[in-house]
This record gives structure tokens, C-alpha cells and sequence, in this order.
């Protein structure tokens, strides 16, 4: 049992190793030399690119699409106050501060560092916000303060509800709920507006290149070029990533385990932050190149689409490995991991919007075109 952790890790790391890059460190850097080179020698034709390097790859399009989607802003930076949440508190609890043996030692730390974590979400959001050159940025951040906790709030607060009803000694006091509205309200919601007033105090950041006034007609894609064929195929490696720690973790959760390898949580967690980057990437790249300058969601919804395979295998679990009768027990289950997958979409999501939004700006920023 202890030695599975360490193939996990080994395996993982194959995978991620053996797919980094396996595309692109040898074709992206050609095809945009091809691209800037054939544009010096002839600008009005550029037709006789190499398919990979035609002028789809490095389309002013690409850049303008979120103009009309700022859901995917407060979506972002709602992930960047849970991913600065979690990263803190496995680093925390890799090196020792944090033990599971400290009963709510854990939890309370978890919510303590969403609460202040506020700040850098409304900075964040505020400042994707400018470059997209909006102006209601009060609107933003309330999507970004209530969005999240509200839906998580609300999940919890009838599964405890639940628990009430049974009376049971679990449930959650009305004190302890009334507790946590309190440092929602009182400390994370202000936070975020100052952070967001911050950000949006500071001069927006420039496109790489300049955009198109009128959005080109996207052709007609492969089928393996569907929206929901490669998003589908894309949360497969993610999950991958996360599959037999969660095994472990699930086991220690509804098993009434302790769960102490946090050294291999925290591995698999960079491992994961990899998976999503490089997937997201690569299938990107393949979709500038077919000419569909529509990435935004979809690099967001691409790695995101693995807490799909998550609660399938939460699921799966439930039926093989748990023997709960109870009506009560399994919505406490299921409302519990419907939670944990959520957060697990928008963290890959995030992610993967990251990683697109780095690429693209560093693949327009390398060809220098007018």
C-alpha cells in the first residue's frame, strides 16, 4: 500500500514527460519563422504556407473573442482566489504546520486563506477585466465575491439541512454557519473590491497584436475538431493526473482514514497544474490552425471537462466500494462531491485558460507583422 503512491508518482511523471511539448518545441518555432519569413518576402500572398503556418495560426482574430464573455473573467479569478487557497495550504501542510490528527485544524486554515485570498481575486479580475476594456467593473466583482462561495454556500447549507432533519450530532451549528456568512460579508467581499479597485487603478495591458474591428466566418472544422469531441477528449489526461491520489483520498475521507502523505498530494498537485497546462496548449494550437479563433471558453472548458470524469468516479466509488443505505447519507455523498468536482472545474479551467492566454500572447508577440 505504501509503495503504490510512489509508482503513481513514477507513472504520472512518464506520461507528463513523454507528452510535454511532443508538438510544439518542434513545429510551433518553425511554423511561425515560416510565417514572418514568407510575409517579408511576399505580404500580400500567404497562401503558400505550410498548412501549420498559415496565416490561421497568428490571426488577429484570436485575440478579440472574450469581448462579450466576462463570465470567463470572474470564472477565472474566482479559481485564482481557490488555487492561491490550496497551494498555500499543501505547502503548509508539507511542512508540518498543518496535521489531520489536529481535528478542524485543517478546514479552518482552508477558509481563513480563501477569506484573505479576496484581495489577489478582485486585483486579478479587475485587471483581465481592463484588458478587455470594459468599464463596470463594480459588476465583475461582485460576480467574483458571490459567484463561488454562494453556490458552495448554498450546496452546504441544505446538506446540513439534511443532517438537521435527522438530528444528528454532525450537523453544523447555526452559530458556526452564521460565522462563516460573517467573514464572507465582513472580511473576503471588501476585500475583493479593494483588490479590484487596485487593479483597476492600473493602466490595462496591450494586445500583442492589433485585433479585427469585424470577427472572420470560422470554417468548417474535422469532426475531431468538434467543440465537445476535444473537450471531452481533453479533461482525460487531467483526470489521469489526480486518478489513483484520489483513490487514496476518497478512501481516507468516507472510510474515516487519516490522510497524512501530503508531500505526494503536493506532487501531484504541480503534476495536474502541468497536465492542464500542456493539453490545453497543444489542443489549442491545433484549433488556431484550422482557422477558429474561438479559444477562450473552450481552453477553459478543455481541461474544466475532467471534473465530469471526476464524479463519474466519485460515483463509481459510491456503488463499489461504500456500503451506504441511508436515502440521507447518499445525498450527503453526492452534494459533498458535487462540491469537490465543482471546485476541481474551475481550478483545471483556470488552469487551462492560464496556460492559452500565456501561449497566445507569446506566439503573437513573436512575429513581428503589420
Amino acid at each position: 500500500m505504501a509503495v503504490a503512491p510512489w509508482i503513481a508518482v513514477v507513472l504520472l511523471l512518464s506520461v507528463v514527460v513523454g507528452s510535454r511539448g511532443f508538438y510544439l518545441p518542434g513545429v510551433a518555432p518553425a511554423d511561425f519563422q515560416k510565417y514572418e519569413g514568407q510575409w517579408n518576402e511576399n505580404k500580400t500572398r500567404l497562401s503558400t504556407c505550410d498548412p501549420h503556418a498559415k496565416r490561421s495560426v497568428l490571426n488577429s482574430d484570436a485575440p478579440q473573442e472574450v469581448a462579450a464573455n466576462n463570465e470567463i473573467i470572474f470564472t477565472y479569478d474566482i479559481e485564482f482566489e481557490f488555487f492561491g487557497m490550496l497551494l498555500v495550504t499543501m505547502i503548509f501542510a508539507v511542512l508540518g504546520f498543518l496535521s489531520p490528527s489536529n481535528r478542524g485544524g485543517l478546514m479552518t486554515a482552508m477558509l481563513l486563506l480563501w477569506v484573505f485570498m479576496g484581495l489577489f481575486a478582485g486585483y486579478s479580475s479587475a485587471r483581465l477585466y481592463k484588458l478587455f476594456k470594459g468599464t463596470e467593473w463594480k459588476k465583475i466583482t461582485l460576480k467574483t465575491a458571490f459567484t463561488f462561495p454562494g453556490i458552495v454556500f448554498a450546496i452546504f447549507f441544505v446538506l446540513n439541512a439534511l443532517i438537521w432533519g435527522e438530528k444528528s450530532s454532525g450537523a453544523v451549528p447555526f452559530t458556526t454557519m452564521f460565522a462563516l456568512v460573517l467573514l464572507w460579508f465582513g472580511i473576503s467581499v471588501p476585500l475583493v473590491f479593494v483588490g479590484s479597485y487596485l487593479g483597476f487603478k492600473k493602466p490595462a495591458p496591450e494586445d500583442p497584436v492589433k485585433t479585427n474591428k469585424i470577427p472572420r466566418q470560422i470554417p468548417e472544422q474535422a469532426w475531431y475538431m468538434n467543440p465537445v469531441f476535444s473537450i471531452l477528449i481533453g479533461g482525460i489526461l487531467p483526470f489521469g493526473a489526480v486518478f489513483i491520489e484520489l483513490f487514496f483520498i476518497l478512501t481516507s475521507i468516507w472510510l474515516h482514514q487519516f490522510y497524512y502523505i501530503f508531500g505526494f498530494l503536493f506532487l501531484v498537485f504541480l503534476i495536474l497544474i502541468v497536465t492542464c497546462a500542456e493539453i490545453t496548449i497543444v489542443l489549442c494550437y491545433f484549433q488556431l490552425c484550422s482557422e477558429d479563433y474561438l479559444w477562450w471558453w473552450r481552453s477553459y472548458l478543455t481541461s474544466g471537462s475532467s471534473a465530469l470524469y471526476l464524479f463519474l468516479y466519485a460515483t463509481f466509488y459510491f456503488f463499489t466500494k461504500l456500503e451506504i443505505t441511508k436515502l440521507v447519507s447518499g445525498l450527503l455523498y453526492f452534494g459533498y462531491m458535487l462540491i469537490a468536482s465543482y471546485a476541481f472545474f474551475v481550478l483545471t479551467g483556470t488552469i487551462g485558460f492560464c496556460a492559452c492566454f500565456w501561449f497566445t500572447r507569446l506566439i503573437y508577440s513573436s512575429v513581428k507583422v503589420d
